[in-house]
């Protein structure tokens, strides 16, 4: 992993990925009151067939050193990830805001969409795995998952960029 000091001209201190990462696991929830202004909420950003961006705010899962989302195939952000997988991920943590640039892959295999519908389920999404093995279902999603059975797309970071919102402050990019 290379690690940039962003803040080296106003002599902050580098931060260090551990940090950053632990607040991204269970502690990184959409329950109100759980953070951000009220809630943490992370926007997806994937590109649009003309090129142009697009922008969503999604029900993400940190697990195994990735971002975990679950969508319907035929919705923008889906159709996007399926034809062109660079995308980044943005939220707000208690401590930190965090950009995380990479790449989607379409999960299909079973114990993966198995293991992210169980971190689901823990987090408090009533979330199974469907008949097929590869697709999840519940009573439930955000509207702008689509239909059910959504499917589970696993982001590989690339690159990550956090910047503490606390004392001292500090500004720092990883590339893995």
């Amino acid at each position: 992993m290379e690690t940039k000091n962003l803040a080296d001209l106003y002599d902050l201190p580098l931060l260090e990925w551990g940090p950053v990462e632990t607040q991204l696991g269970p502690a990184l929830t959409q329950a109100p009151g759980t953070g951000g202004p009220d809630r943490h909420t992370c926007w997806l950003s994937t590109v649009n067939p003309d090129g142009s961006p697009h922008v969503t705010g999604v029900g993400a899962f940190w697990d195994d050193g990735a971002f975990w989302v679950v969508t319907g195939k035929s919705t923008r952000k889906g159709r996007n990830l399926l034809a062109e997988p660079r995308c980044a991920m943005s939220v707000s943590t208690s401590d930190y805001d965090l950009c995380v640039e990479g790449s989607a892959e379409l999960v299909t295999d079973t114990a993966k969409v198995a293991r992210i519908v169980a971190v689901a389920a823990d987090g408090g999404w009533p979330a199974e795995v469907d008949a097929s093995g590869i697709a999840v279902t519940a009573p439930y999603s955000a509207p702008s998952a689509g239909p059910p059975p959504w499917s589970v797309f696993r982001i590989e970071p690339k690159s990550a960029t956090a910047l503490s919102v606390h004392e001292p402050g500090g500004a720092t990019r990883w590339t893995f």
